[in-house]
């Protein structure tokens, strides 16, 4: 039965309900932290709400500017080493929660943005260029540099085996 109102009315709105039901509940046994949780709520909504609008409107543009057969040529399975600078370059200028590219990496993936790509720009955000001073002043320039540039190395190489995974996953 449960199933077929999922199906009927969705997921996310069964979801929005019981959470609403689990609000009131709460509420009803104890107000106090009802108001802390809703406290709590609006925090973490005015903390995400700038970097999700901002996603949001990267995917907009994206949407405008790009043709699917751009975005396929540019970044798609046979991109070319442009294809893997933007990637890495992204990856390591991205900013903000990761999860809030998601859904910006999601839209790419639906118009054929490789999978080797975004596990490359995923694993170039732990590259930050603010924070490179700080770690050459602590561990040295010479660890610094060597650390930055295997990480944009192994990048590639993640980004090529996730390729073959998914590939043959897809097989399979």
């Amino acid at each position: 039965m449960t199933k077929r109102i999922i199906e009927k009315v969705g997921f996310a709105e069964v979801f929005l309900l019981l959470t609403a039901i689990g609000y009131v509940i709460l509420g009803i046994f104890d107000f106090a932290l009802l108001k802390n949780a809703l406290s709590v709520l609006t925090r973490l909504i005015v903390q995400i709400a700038p970097v999700l609008l901002i996603v949001f409107l990267v995917m907009f543009f994206t949407h405008l500017l790009f043709e699917g057969q751009k975005i396929v040529r540019f970044l798609g399975k046979k991109s070319s080493l442009r294809g893997w600078s933007v990637a890495i370059a992204g990856g390591i200028v991205s900013s903000g929660p990761i999860y809030m590219w998601y859904p910006l990496l999601s839209d790419l993936k639906e118009k054929g943005m490789a999978d080797s790509l975004i596990a490359a720009f995923l694993y170039n955000r732990a590259v930050k260029i603010p924070l490179l001073p700080m770690m050459g002043h602590y561990f040295g320039w010479n660890f610094t540099l060597a650390l930055s540039i295997f990480m944009i190395l192994f990048s590639v190489a993640n980004g090529v085996i996730v390729q073959c995974l998914t590939q043959r996953g897809a097989e399979g």
